[in-house]
């Protein structure tokens, strides 16, 4: 009897050994149902006769739900890897892609791309942008002590923002080339006052549209959220420019008669139809808001054509990663459209025309209807 204990206890813990043995490399689940284990004690009366046969152990596993957990713990891995691995796929084309835009020594950041011009153009930018918001500063005092008595059309504060555009793309090359300057210096000739319009697709399209209006004051009709930007913000608002509160309807019907208050006053306005940057490079639908001013005041509508902004500074860049001079970007005048004899719909279908001819294959949008 002795015996035949020490050997049930050794055949246990082999079956024991052989269900829990690493070399499966996995870790049973624990709902994994295993099956009693325990051994068969003989009679008695039949030990005499199976003394030669060994104890028996029922030590079969639950298969079907082993296996099950096994599939789903490795299905389990399988996704966190494919998930893992698409990350760094789309973290490694970015980066192949800003380093084929800007260089071998670009990096990507939190903020956006850098290399080494994006950094000398944001030092530059920063530098001038302390000096320009000390000077708006001081032109907001002087509207204080002067009661809003001189300058009502605020054209100080455009002109402090005109000399830090003109001074930041003369030091780091960013001039475009533009394309029919004869049509503007005819129509600032004429003394007429319009709403300028024109594509968006990067940063770079607000000292575009800026240097191609030239030394005249100007009011941009621009999103509420950019009040929140450094700097810029300043000048916005000492500058008066137009802002809508796309969340507040009251908001907007405000934004139309401020708007239509400034060409009535002598003043042109620009903005950016589309109403916030082209993530596609392509030209998208446009919003009627800018229109509607023009049309409301009886002035003409000047269609400008920004063209390759976003192969200088794209949407992922924090400054551009090179210079825009010599050729690399270019924007065109169009002749001003007219609203009077005009729908609203005629306006702005006439001038997204003409934007659109000026605009390379690139930047054109798919279908007529986009």
């Amino acid at each position: 009897n002795a015996m035949k204990l020490s050997a049930q206890i050794l055949l246990l813990s082999a079956a024991s050994t052989a269900a829990f043995s690493p070399s499966t490399h996995q870790r049973p689940s624990a709902s994994a149902k295993f099956t009693t284990i325990r051994p068969t004690i003989n009679n008695p009366s039949s030990s005499s006769s199976s003394s030669s046969t060994p104890t028996r152990f029922n030590t079969k596993l639950s298969a079907a739900s082993v296996a099950a957990n096994s599939d789903a713990s490795n299905n389990n891995d399988d996704s966190t890897t494919t998930t893992t691995t698409t990350t760094l796929t789309k973290q490694q084309k970015r980066l192949a892609q800003i380093r084929a835009e800007g260089g071998p020594l670009s990096f990507n950041t939190k903020y956006g791309a850098l290399n080494p011009y994006a950094i000398y153009y944001g030092i530059v930018s920063i530098s001038l942008g302390l000096v320009w918001f000390v000077a708006l500063v001081l032109a907001q005092l002087f509207y204080k002590v002067t009661g809003e008595r001189l300058d009502k059309r605020r054209r100080l504060p455009v002109f402090l923002s005109h000399c830090w555009g003109t001074a930041l793309m003369a030091l780091t090359g960013c001039f475009p080339k533009i394309e029919n300057k004869e049509i503007l210096k005819d129509f600032h000739k004429s003394g007429r006052k319009a709403m300028f319009v024109s594509n968006h697709n990067s940063w770079m399209d607000i000292p575009f549209l800026g240097y191609t209006i030239g030394w005249h004051n100007y009011k941009f009709v621009a999103k509420k959220e950019l009040e929140k930007v450094p700097i810029l913000g300043k000048a916005i608002k000492v500058a008066k420019n137009v802002l809508i509160d796309r969340t507040n309807r009251r908001s907007q019907l405000l934004t139309l008669k401020q708007g239509m208050r400034w060409l009535d006053d002598g003043v042109n306005l620009c903005t950016f139809p589309e109403g916030t940057r082209s993530r596609s490079n392509r030209l998208m639908p446009f919003k009627n808001g800018a229109f509607k001013m023009a049309h409301k005041a009886g002035k003409p509508v000047l269609p400008i054509s920004i063209c390759n902004a976003n192969d200088v500074m794209p949407s992922y860049w924090m400054f551009p990663y090179r210079p825009a001079g010599g050729g690399v970007c270019k924007v065109v005048v169009h002749k001003p459209v007219e609203s009077e004899g005009r729908t609203e719909e005629e306006l702005a279908d006439l001038v997204r025309e003409r934007i659109v001819e000026g605009l390379p294959d690139g930047q054109r949008p798919l279908t007529s209807s986009s």
